[in-house]
């Protein structure tokens, strides 16, 4: 029965496991360096890291670790210091693949296709002393392959293709007490291959490629379980398009690494809904958070700058190099951070330490760079940065809640740049309460040339010519819902600074029929024009938070705090307008583009 056992284990080609990360988030994001540090290599794949302290735990395939040219003997398990990337003298062996680990207290679990541990038996599950590699006594008898195994809750959480333990009937999913490691009677079923799992407090997040959970048939390869009962927890209904390969959980919710044509990381709600995704040009295999930031592994090498891919999953509007590792914000932004590993299979696991600031990814790379790493990088805490500002903060800000006795607004930003009021045909300035304070009412909708009209302008300056480099603008905006009967365009500009045929612009308007809000940004040279426009109205007479960024080579829009649409963006288009800032209108004369509804809370930042 150990040979059968072993025989289905080794048939199958799922090689995946999970990394189980439960940061709650945060104001400040933290991206590690994409510089590797010093760290052994290994001479065959390894599929699993977990941390512990300040020590990092492998496991896989391999049989030395290589450290400055020398081979040390380590079978499918190895340790290293975290800090130093030394090579540390913990030895366990394990006789087949190590697929998945994790850490409990002082034991670290090792699951995978092995029926021995230290020359001793263990069917696909052992768990090993933190400090010197000794077994526990947790013994079972597994028919079936785990693929990823995760700690919380009192309990060892285990997934793959399992169809029994110690002759107990289970369904892909079983448990384990960590206290004295006995079977527990957590075993809610899939009807097909677990990937990876994520728990939190209530929740485990279950990812792979089955089509029912608990016999539910709403439950395509995600879904989340009680972490008590076992029992399917329909308020999360997420619909991913592919299979997925690994899973990490915080307190925004569960973020996801999927295949496909090419691959997604996509970022879910506790309930749900999808926050935001990134597309690759290959399969995503690995996810985890550390300190607001998404880090993403897999075997592609190039990122999409919109979601839009085709045949084998090629990037068909752009697309930015990321080989085998890749950065998101917590907005969905991609990120700078991109080491450039090799390899066709490339990362398969990351794993993140808090307390370091640190990650490690590993898979079957064998250069991150122009630096050699065999199959395990490690990456240092680089620089804070905030989630909702450059540390310089914004260039101009407005909240409307001073005095309008001369008939300015002041730069909450310090950097002076006072609006004023500029009106035609009985424009004024009007005021309503909004949170604390008040927002900027501009006149209701009218037809015709003799129509009242308001803008705002700040005295053109270079302070807010972002020119190539990365900037955000935005505003709270209250647009009631259009008339009955109300069709065409109804164009109204928001904010703007500069015109598409002098020194280039960047806008945030809306449609006034539809509701929806857009970006838009035109080079000095007035020659292209890129458009990012909102999938949802924002014309139902509620407040809303409208947001366009610039980063790289993409434009977003994001409307109460998701993103709705990017495009593509050349890096090298550039802003630098002699036109003054501008609210409500690009000006006062006919045609002018008036906004008809309310403001609070206009800000830019740029850097």
């Amino acid at each position: 029965m150990p040979y059968i056992r072993k025989a289905v284990r080794r048939s199958l080609t799922v090689a995946v496991g999970a990394v189980v990360i439960a940061t709650g988030g945060a104001a400040i994001a933290e991206v590690v360096t994409p510089e590797p540090v010093s760290s052994p290599s290994f001479n065959g794949p390894v599929y699993a890291v977990a941390y512990r302290g300040s020590t990092v735990f492998v496991g896989g395939n391999f049989t030395n670790a290589i450290v400055g040219g020398k081979s040390f003997a380590r079978t499918r398990l190895a340790a290293l210091d975290a800090r130093t990337g030394a090579l540390l003298d913990w030895q366990p062996s394990a006789d087949a693949n190590v697929r998945a680990l994790a850490v409990a207290g002082d034991v670290v679990y090792a699951a995978g296709d092995f029926d021995n541990v230290n020359g001793t038996s263990r069917d696909a599950i052992a768990g090993l002393g933190a400090a010197d590699g000794r077994l526990t006594p947790m013994r079972h008898t597994v028919l079936g392959q785990p693929n990823t195994i995760a700690t919380g809750n009192g309990r060892l959480y285990v997934g793959g293709r399992i169809t029994a333990v110690d002759g107990a009937p289970r369904g892909n999913l079983a448990a384990f007490s960590l206290a004295d490691g006995t079977l527990d009677p957590w075993a809610p079923t899939t009807d097909d291959v677990v990937n990876a799992m994520a728990v939190t407090g209530r929740r485990v997040y279950l990812g792979g490629r089955f089509h029912k959970t608990n016999k539910v048939s709403s439950t395509l390869r995600l879904s989340a379980v009680d972490a008590a009962s076992g029992a399917l927890d329909t308020t999360f209904t997420a619909k991913p398009v592919s299979q997925v390969f690994g899973l990490a959980a915080d307190s925004s919710g569960v973020y996801a690494a999927l295949g496909g044509q090419g691959g997604r990381a996509v970022a879910y709600a506790p309930d749900g809904t999808t926050r935001w995704t990134r597309v690759f040009d290959g399969d995503a295999q690995a996810v985890a958070t550390l300190d607001g930031t998404t880090y993403v592994g897999g075997h592609f090498d190039k990122a999409c700058t919109t979601g839009n891919n085709g045949v084998k999953g090629v990037c068909t509007d752009g697309s930015v190099p990321r080989g085998k590792l890749a950065a998101v914000d917590a907005q969905g932004n991609l990120l700078p951070w991109a080491p450039q590993a090799n390899g066709v299979v490339g990362v398969r696991q990351i794993a993140t330490s808090p307390a370091l600031g640190s990650i490690s990814a590993v898979g079957d790379f064998t250069t991150v760079g122009a630096v050699s790493r065999k199959r395990y990088a490690a990456f240092a805490g680089g620089a804070r940065r905030s989630e909702s500002a450059p540390a310089t903060g914004p260039v101009a800000s407005y909240n409307f809640d001073s005095t309008i006795a001369d008939g300015t607004f002041d730069d909450g930003s310090g950097h002076g740049h006072v609006l004023r009021a500029v009106t035609r045909n009985g424009g004024q300035v009007a005021m309503e309460p909004h949170g604390s304070g008040q927002a900027l009412t501009f006149p209701p909708r009218c037809t015709g040339p003799e129509c009242p009209r308001l803008v705002l302008q700040a005295a053109a300056t270079d302070d807010l010519n972002p020119q190539a480099q990365p900037f955000r603008y935005g505003a709270s905006v209250r647009l009631a819902a259009p008339p009955a009967g109300a069709t065409g365009q109804d164009g109204q500009n928001i904010l703007q600074k500069g015109y598409a045929a002098a020194g280039g612009q960047y806008k945030l308007q809306v449609d006034g029929v539809s509701g929806k809000p857009s970006c838009v940004l035109t080079d000095r040279t007035g020659d292209g024009s890129y458009l990012a426009r909102s999938r949802s109205s924002i014309a139902d007479d509620n407040w809303h938070t409208v947001e366009c960024r610039r980063t790289g080579p993409t434009l977003a829009v994001v409307v109460d705090e998701k993103v709705q649409a990017s495009v593509a963006v050349p890096a090298a288009l550039s802003i630098d307008s002699e036109q003054p800032f501008s609210l409500g209108g690009k000006g006062v004369g006919v045609n002018n583009d008036q906004f008809h509804g309310a403001l609070d809370d206009v800000w830019i930042h740029i850097g």
